[in-house]
């Protein structure tokens, strides 16, 4: 007598009803668990894709914002005005030539005394009188005509003049920067129903600020200023990135050449070269664990070694490279060493077995299939480089330099430092948009070096 298996829930294998049943049960939990885990999946794809478009949400508000509050700056107000070196104002004696008969430290002592002669000038009327030449009505109003351009441009004028003693009797057109209380009043940058005690400017100056723009004298022009010009505290409106520019420039040249040679060959050895054993393992660790080191770290190292123990020179480009390098280095390592990993072995092998040498195979193999990713790497660390601030600040590039500098070993500050010192500036109105433009410039700039990067891995880049 045979029997039947019972199934799984109790009924005979061999009732087709029973058979049919449990199929059906089973196809109803599959579908069940499917549409569960497809449930699963679409909320995981939505929640991934929610991220995405928030984080972009947030990158697009970060930039609009910089870019609505920088982009006026790269705007000032001026005046475009018709500059008479006037003879009866600027009575000065003939410009001295040392002659044959003089040592040059008598023409020396005559030139300073011409130079003092022509500083006692008063290169405020000049300005004024150009004013009144656009506008015959303002000549009762000297006084306040004086408060609407920045201190900086008489002394401007005046060596114009000490470069060129030709310019006395001539009409020259001079673009002159109005005053930077005035450049934001006429911005709309303050509030124009405060009281007048707290106003920087008095009733009459706002008002005849007000009348010039209207008739056209004082115009809105592209500021140059930012670009050619560096710091300074006695004229806010001719504040620009000009030496901080160049100090980053100093700065970056001196981490291409330095981290970036030392990088890649410690890299290339590390990976081709060096035996496997406790000692590489214990380099390889600490080198990790300097990419992860703050940078406030590597400025007090840099305070220590560079300017306490070998004295070099407090706030100059050459220090802080040297400190900048040495935080790039562990980046450029890393990204040299995951880009040689990635040629595939059989490059190696196949060079190896062609009779060719350890470092032939390297550098004429290995070398030129890793070089897009090499590339990469160093840029983008250069790119960190540009954009630090805390070891900077340590070395005293934070100090306040009104110079451009001509040498890696002059005083100077960074783009990032620029930035920290304009935030904290008093005349918040006026600074917050120069802020925001120094933002934009050193976005642009890192923006370019990652760019080139892409480009660079694309060009170079080999597929196998």
């Amino acid at each position: 007598m045979s029997t039947s298996n019972p199934s799984p829930l109790g009924q005979p294998m061999n009732d087709p009803q029973a058979a049919i049943e449990l199929r059906e049960k089973r196809k109803q939990k599959i579908a069940s668990t499917l549409s569960k885990r497809h449930r699963k999946e679409k909320a995981f794809r939505m929640f991934g894709l929610s991220s995405v478009v928030a984080g972009l949400l947030f990158v697009a508000l970060l930039f609009s914002s910089i870019l609505a509050k920088g982009l006026p700056a790269f705007w000032q107000s001026s005046m475009e005005l018709p500059v008479y070196f006037d003879p009866a104002i600027v009575q000065v004696s003939k410009q001295p030539v040392q002659t044959d008969t003089e040592t040059p430290a008598q023409f020396q002592e005559r030139y300073i005394a011409w130079q003092t002669e022509v500083g006692m000038v008063d290169w405020d009327a000049l300005i004024v009188n150009a004013i009144v030449a656009k506008d015959p009505s303002l000549a009762n109003q000297r006084d306040d005509l004086s408060t609407l351009y920045t201190s900086s441009e008489t002394y401007r004028i005046r060596d114009m003049f000490m470069n060129d003693p030709s310019l006395l009797g001539q009409r020259e057109d001079i673009k002159v920067l109005a005053d930077a209380n005035v450049d934001v009043w006429l911005k709309g940058k303050i509030d124009r129903s405060l009281a007048d005690e707290q106003q920087q400017l008095s009733p009459e100056v706002r008002q005849l600020a007000d009348d010039l723009e209207a008739k056209g004298v004082i115009e809105s022009t592209f500021n140059t200023n930012i670009f050619t010009s560096p710091d300074s505290r006695s004229s806010p409106a001719t504040s620009g990135l000009a030496g901080a520019f160049m100090g980053s420039l100093f700065m970056m040249l001196i981490v291409i050449f330095i981290s970036i040679p030392i990088g890649v060959a410690s890299a290339i050895y590390l990976e081709e070269f060096a035996p496997k054993n406790v000692l590489t393992d214990i380099i390889e660790v600490n080198i990790n664990n300097l990419a992860a080191v703050p940078s406030i770290v590597f400025g007090l190292l840099g305070a220590a070694i560079f300017i306490g123990w070998m004295h070099l020179p407090l706030s100059a480009p050459l220090v802080g490279g040297l400190v900048l390098s040495l935080m790039t280095l562990p980046t450029v390592i890393i990204t040299t060493r995951a880009s040689l990993k990635a040629v595939p072995p059989s490059i190696r092998q196949a060079a190896l077995g062609l009779g060719a040498s350890r470092l032939q195979t390297v550098f004429h193999h290995v070398l030129p299939l890793a070089l897009p990713g090499i590339l990469t790497g160093a840029i983008i660390g250069v790119a960190q480089a540009l954009g630090e601030t805390a070891p900077l600040l340590l070395i005293g590039m934070s100090a306040f330099v009104a110079s451009v500098p001509a040498t890696p070993f002059d005083q100077s500050t960074a783009l990032p430092v620029q930035i920290f010192l304009w935030q904290g500036n008093e005349l918040r109105n006026f600074f917050e948009g120069r802020t925001a433009a120094a933002i934009i410039v050193l976005l642009a700039l890192m923006i370019s070096l990652n760019s080139l990067a892409i480009w660079l891995r694309k060009k170079f880049e080999v597929r196998w």
